[in-house]
């Protein structure tokens, strides 16, 4: 199948049927794009926080081969899910699926913990689940070779693939980002939980969490590249995550964000929860030998009152 770049997904017009596959109640659901104008979304901002609670740490970290284990050990130090999700409420999970890659090649988020996510969160009674993204690469193979589509849909929730339609004219009120068309998911939504995973990236020098939410956007994202920095951080100033999950199971340190040889991968078993996302990140990239002072958007996220780089600071707790 050719590959589908991202900026080709939203630009394809012409006559098209919309096709929607689901499998049992959820599933995967796609759509052959459509010429169609965007609704608007009416989203002055998208803030999913949970109130700060002062007894317990803002970022956590556990560390074990059994990824699952590693999740719900950083889940639990930071008040476990009970905190995050609530009876009726509706969620949504953006992992990183951005690549036509294999869950050991680290380019996408590990695919046990989306699984482990969702049961999660129907567990404490959301009433549906979405797994979303928008894919780099063709999204079909992207969802299926990540192996996030089987593990979305077996663990019980609707995994998205975003038609046209689905997008938006949003008012993000940013420096660079003033007014973009974004999936309309990740704004209608009770809660939002960023699941990105931890990499190289040869802009910005690393794509943790707040890079990761490039993949709520529609259109020519290209575009932003020249101030990509600034760009990320209005992003991150107007989607306030519920909980950032960061996935360093697999740390792809060189060659991304796309990777490819398992040589560019290293094996680090760990799982970051955070209220944080700026922290979350300041602390991520250190498995890629950086220094959060020394990466740009990270340092302006800071200054811009976004989060805090000072992880310690604000409260870390290592799970062992």
């Amino acid at each position: 199948m050719k590959r589908m770049k991202r900026r080709d997904f939203l630009k394809k017009t012409g006559p098209a049927v919309a096709l929607a596959a689901v499998t049992g109640t959820t599933g995967f659901v796609f759509h052959n794009r459509e010429s169609v104008k965007h609704r608007n979304v009416l989203a002055k901002s998208a803030s999913f926080e949970v109130p700060s609670d002062p007894t317990l740490p803002v970022l956590t970290s556990a560390t074990n081969t059994d990824p699952v284990a590693a999740l719900n050990a950083a889940l639990d130090g930071i008040g476990g899910i009970g905190r995050f999700v609530h009876p009726g409420e509706r969620v949504v999970l953006k992992p990183n699926v951005g690549w036509d890659r294999t869950p050991a090649q680290g380019a996408n988020t590990n695919p046990a913990l989306v699984s482990e996510m969702v049961r999660l969160c129907l567990g404490a009674g959301a009433t549906q689940v979405t797994v979303a993204d928008v894919s780099c690469n063709d999204p079909r193979r992207s969802f299926l070779r990540s192996g996030i589509r089987e593990a979305g849909e077996t663990a019980g929730a609707q995994v998205m693939l975003p038609a046209e339609e689905d997008f938006g004219e949003v008012e993000l009120g940013g420096t660079v980002l003033r007014n973009w068309t974004v999936l309309r998911h990740f704004v209608e939504t009770d809660r939002f939980i960023n699941m990105p995973v931890i990499k190289h990236h040869n802009l910005t020098l690393c794509t943790v969490g707040m890079k990761n939410l490039y993949g709520i956007l529609g259109g020519r994202r290209n575009r932003l590249h020249q101030e990509i920095d600034q760009s990320i951080v209005d992003l991150a100033a107007f989607v306030r995550p519920t909980l950032t999950v960061v996935d360093g199971t697999r740390v792809l340190f060189r060659s991304g964000p796309q990777g490819g040889s398992l040589d560019d991968v290293s094996i680090e078993n760990t799982v970051l929860c955070s209220t944080d996302q700026v922290a979350a990140d300041a602390r991520a990239v250190e498995f890629l030998g950086l220094s959060a002072d020394r990466v740009g958007h990270i340092v302006l996220a800071d200054r811009s009152g976004v989060g805090t780089l000072d992880y310690r600071a604000v409260g870390y707790k290592e799970i062992v």
